[in-house]
């Protein structure tokens, strides 16, 4: 079968045996995986994960010296099941999964792995267990949104919220604008989201952001500001010591970009009391003052992924038509095309989400 394959450093087409499942589970035909702004980041800092990888107990890491297939936001369709398996879904049937194989040593990521193949390869492997059928008919193409709406949606439930909150999204790439969408979920607003791209503020707007910021414009945090101010009845309710403090209605901060420095100046932009979730995920080596955060009494949420069940509930959110996933995706490759997507991608003005549809 043909792949796109990470190899010394490039993504090249080559061809590759086809995986055989084994036991507990199927074989699928993938039939469309989103390029994740992870898998960017792995192509330029493959050896900064392997590195890491270190500090993470169980973990495999990639061996660079030999093929790894990416994709992990994928739909695929199911082919073939190994032994030991209840067949309860037919051939042909669509579905999503975790991205994830079940082993007798544990869960095994799947898309940066050399052993586990990612969605950029035409079939791939799934555990039986994990797989969710794609319902209502939804398309493959935003079916395989499922995953990175999930890490908005994880994102969101891990800050804690009380209520009464005034979010701020910074950046709004796939990330932001799933992050965006949960919070419109869960009714929180007003939304305030900053990114420097026009056409990423408007898709900011059409999932929801109810204030949309250039930051080249505008300070974001003083755009926030604005639209926190609390009521005088909450003015009123204050303890004696806290009405010494401006009257603003409690923060929450979404750092969706993941480059070095913008820590740094959420830690500077921040209100007192802020809680900051960290969702981009920065490859390189950055630094931030923690002086600020102390002076300013910050709680900072780093987060990762998203449960079963996070994703389970993801893929009912757009299947049910309540995210505008369509939205989203801004073009579409076959597997000869992925080497220049990963390019395109660079473009915020061109480009959202670019699907592999390795069938093409």
């Amino acid at each position: 079968m043909r792949a796109a394959i990470f190899r010394n450093g490039e993504i090249v087409v080559d061809r590759m045996p086809e995986p055989k499942p084994g036991a507990g589970q199927v074989l699928v035909k993938s039939l469309a995986c989103g390029i994740c702004g992870s898998d960017l980041h792995a192509r330029k800092h493959a050896h900064r994960m392997v590195e890491l990888s270190k500090f993470l107990p169980g973990r495999t890491p990639m061996d660079l010296s030999r093929d790894v297939v990416f994709g992990h936001e994928f739909c695929c369709e199911v082919l073939d099941y190994g032994p030991g398996t209840t067949r309860k879904l037919k051939p042909g049937t669509r579905v999503c999964s975790l991205p994830a194989l079940l082993t007798p040593e544990g869960p095994k990521g799947i898309g940066y792995s050399n052993d586990y193949l990612g969605g950029y390869a035409e079939q791939m492997l799934l555990s039986e267990p994990l797989l969710l059928e794609v319902p209502n008919g939804l398309a493959a193409e935003h079916a395989a949104l499922t995953e990175p709406l999930a890490v908005g949606v994880h994102a969101v439930a891990m800050a804690n919220i009380h209520g009464g909150e005034v979010p701020l999204v910074i950046g709004c790439g796939p990330v932001g604008l799933a992050v965006i969408a949960a919070l419109k979920i869960r009714g929180l607003g007003p939304i305030v989201a900053a990114d420097y791209s026009p056409a990423r503020r408007l898709l900011a707007e059409k999932m929801g952001a109810d204030v949309v910021v250039d930051p080249a414009k505008t300070q974001p945090y003083a755009s926030w500001a604005e639209h926190a101010q609390m009521t005088d009845a909450e003015k009123a309710a204050r303890p004696p010591m806290q009405a010494l403090l401006p009257p603003l209605k409690p923060a929450l901060i979404f750092e969706c970009v993941g480059v070095p420095g913008v820590l740094q100046q959420v830690f500077e932009g921040a209100p007192r009391s802020a809680r900051v979730v960290v969702v981009g995920v920065c490859m390189e080596t950055d630094k931030s003052e923690p002086m600020l955060g102390i002076i300013k009494e910050l709680n900072v949420q780093y987060v990762l992924g998203y449960t079963p069940e996070e994703f389970a509930y993801s893929l009912r959110l757009i299947a049910e038509g309540q995210v505008d996933a369509a939205s989203l995706v801004t073009g579409r490759v076959g597997i000869d095309g992925v080497a220049q997507a990963f390019a395109d991608l660079a473009n915020p003005e061109e480009h959202t989400k670019i699907l592999v549809e390795p069938w093409r």
